[in-house]
């Protein structure tokens, strides 16, 4: 028996919905505020290892600061003639996905009152370095194809878990720039 069968009881997955509906609807009232920009900090430290910086961003019409500062490390495995020091760039794209469609589980299964007991995501990208690598100019440098398998134990139904899920990654930020075209300007100062 899973733990979907059980009984109904209240559900508290560690999401406060009544914040985010609250901050929807001034953001609703106030569409200016809703302007956010998120923003790191990279800097090169040897080789193919790098080191991005987050603490602050832009949102609801004025600097924020957060209350620590960030730090995430990229590299490239030995095979790539470097030294392994952190994940590469592709998988920090992959966990990113993860991680927005994770917390949207998370938000819509509390919205809709479904009590989540396990929630894991599986996120594969296959990727042809021809590309990357200039071998072949036809092939794109990025993935061809990334699959996201998602093993929900919850106080629901299999129908309302694929809903929550599909919902989601209807409102994913991480989805919506991996599956859409996204202006990026690339400046040297």
């Amino acid at each position: 028996m899973t733990q979907a069968t059980m009984t109904k009881t209240k559900v508290d997955n560690g999401v406060n919905v009544e914040a985010l509906i609250g901050a929807r609807g001034a953001l609703e009232e106030a569409p200016a505020a809703a302007q956010f920009k998120w923003r790191t900090s990279c800097h090169w430290v040897n080789g193919t290892h790098s080191r991005s910086t987050i603490s602050g961003f832009f949102g609801l019409g004025e600097e924020q600061s957060r209350q620590r500062t960030f730090t995430i490390d990229a590299d490239h495995p030995e095979v790539f003639a470097a030294e392994d020091n952190a994940p590469t760039p592709a998988e920090l794209a992959l966990t990113g996905l993860a991680s927005c469609l994770m917390g949207g589980v998370a938000a819509v299964a509390q919205h809709r009152g479904i009590q989540l007991y396990s929630v894991h995501a599986t996120v594969e990208g296959d990727m042809d370095l021809q590309g990357i690598l200039g071998i072949d100019d036809d092939v794109r440098n990025g993935f061809g194809t990334i699959r996201v398998t998602f093993d929900v134990d919850a106080d629901a139904s299999a129908d309302e878990i694929r809903a929550l899920v599909a919902q989601s990654q209807k409102r994913s930020a991480i989805f919506d720039c991996i599956t859409n075209p996204t202006n990026v300007v690339v400046d040297v100062v």
